[in-house]
């Protein structure tokens, strides 16, 4: 499913909504992006750590605007401002890449009792989508672009659990999981969008094999393993920002793709086909109906 030779649209001037931008993909999908005089709000749990990054992008790329706004994905509440915010300082939006994430961390839940790789991977960035959906309806060619992983293929989902705490947590499962329901979430998106007719497209990416600092946080015997193994094996995340930079340029890419690279690892970015479960016609919608019942329910 390579698909024809990609055409990425001149991203200067385009504004875009980068979330987790501080390290790994996301900060190199930013630096891409301002290399290229893109307009970037940086959406970040610490505008401390992301300060100096803004820093350096303005003073190499005069020619980019950068701006910097507080998102923590596991609290509604701070999506919404964080939304609003983004739509003051840039006034529409071309292009969203919900990129930010948590990877095996220890057991850990939300006020709303979501475990808190979900909250972060899945609910948070359907909340901003939401929020910023009539900014990008007023954007250029606008599209968003939600960041999966190749687990997906191995991941099972409830919706209907999605506030019920699992009787024994796994990390790499609760990982597996939320990246399925990115990407159902990403192709259930692009379905309402198509019946609402609105002008905004869904795609999805993953960057398939590469060494970023996800997985490094938590205690258990597989974190310190990739601590010391992933860098030594693996490719960096400039490799795997860039199916997430044609998914986000790439505006011959129809609503519903998913891009990897080729290779699973360093090959070029293409085209390829979701997992059964993800394309399960019954999961988008059921998924689509529990998240929004949490984020409405939220305070």
């Amino acid at each position: 499913m390579s698909g024809p030779r990609p055409r990425p649209v001149d991203p200067r001037g385009r504004r875009i909504v980068v979330t987790g931008a501080t390290s790994g993909l996301g900060r190199s999908v930013a630096t891409a992006l301002a290399e290229r005089g893109a307009h970037l709000a940086l959406a970040v749990r610490s505008p401390e750590r992301a300060a100096p990054l803004a820093d350096d992008l303005r003073r190499h790329h005069p020619e980019t605007r950068v701006e910097v706004v507080t998102l923590d994905l596991a609290d509604l509440a701070t999506v919404r401002r964080a939304a609003r915010e983004i739509v003051d300082g840039l006034g529409a939006v071309d292009v969203l890449v919900n990129n930010a994430g948590l990877m095996a961390i220890d057991e850990q839940y939300t006020a709303q009792g979501v475990e808190l790789t979900m909250a972060v991977n899945h609910l948070g960035h359907a909340a901003l989508t939401t929020e910023l959906l009539d900014a990008l309806e007023r954007g250029v060619a606008p599209r968003v672009v939600t960041v999966t992983s190749l687990v997906h293929h191995v991941g099972s989902l409830d919706p209907a659990t999605l506030a019920i705490p699992p009787r024994h947590y796994r990390r790499w499962s609760a990982y597996a999981a939320s990246k399925l329901a990115n990407l159902a979430f990403a192709l259930e998106l692009e379905r309402r969008l198509r019946a609402e007719g609105r002008t905004t497209v869904s795609l999805a990416a993953h960057p398939g094999a590469v060494a970023t600092h996800l997985g490094h946080e938590g205690t258990g015997w597989s974190n310190a393993m990739m601590r010391r193994a992933a860098p030594r094996v693996l490719p960096g995340p400039d490799y795997g920002a860039r199916p997430i930079l044609r998914a986000a340029l790439d505006l011959d890419l129809a609503g519903g793709t998913l891009v990897g690279p080729a290779g699973l690892v360093v090959g070029p970015p293409r085209a390829e086909r979701p997992s059964r479960a993800a394309r399960d016609p019954r999961l988008g919608p059921l998924l689509w109906a529990a998240t929004h019942d949490l984020i409405e329910g939220a305070p």
